[in-house]
């Protein structure tokens, strides 16, 4: 189950920061921060993690030179109250350090399980196109469906596919990548 607060250090103490996340222990699971407010979730499970492997694969093969493919845990710190960890993202080169990303993500990928589902559906996504992100993927690994939203020209996240099972979903951004959803689950060759 995801959890939220805002009081992890006494009644009175504030939004957290950036820094506070320094301090979190290193239990698996994932810690976040959202305009100040700590998001703590379990760590995934098999199947989540066999989508996030195999997923990843596909878009290292095809990543070009300019950008990069990250898988979590690593940061996208675009201010002192928020820090989030996409499952997978994507950005340019140029853009990253060795420790963060301080800046949107061109892909930010998230796995759904069912104790983040409602956040990555809503809040993270809300979050995410604030932030600038160009395009937002969301994988159900039990229903095998990808849902790929993209911002308009007014930066507005619009749903431009769902596809299931078999289906293939044929991407343009960041770069051109064929996807599957049920090849996400099984061992490639398989």
């Amino acid at each position: 189950m995801t959890s939220v607060t805002t009081d992890l250090f006494g009644p009175g103490s504030g939004p957290l920061t950036v820094d506070d996340l320094a301090g979190m222990p290193d239990d698996g699971r994932r810690y976040e921060l959202l305009d100040g407010v700590l998001i703590v979730s379990p760590a995934p499970g098999r199947r989540h993690q066999r989508v996030i492997v195999l997923l990843g694969m596909r878009l290292e093969v095809a990543c070009p030179d300019e950008m990069e493919l990250l898988i979590a845990p690593f940061a996208v710190q675009p201010s002192r109250s928020t820090e989030l960890q996409p499952d997978l993202l994507v950005a340019r080169e140029a853009d990253l350090t060795d420790k963060n990303l301080p800046t949107a993500p061109l892909l930010a990928v998230e796995v759904l399980s069912p104790s983040t589902t409602l956040y990555d559906l809503h809040t993270k996504k809300a979050a995410y196109e604030r932030m600038g992100v160009a395009s937002y993927w969301l994988v159900d690994p039990q229903e095998l469906v990808l849902t790929v939203f993209e911002a308009d020209q007014s930066g507005h996240f619009q749903q431009v596919a769902v596809v299931k099972d078999e289906e293939e979903f044929l991407a343009e951004r960041p770069f051109p990548v064929r996807v599957v959803p049920a090849e996400l689950v099984r061992r490639p060759g398989r």
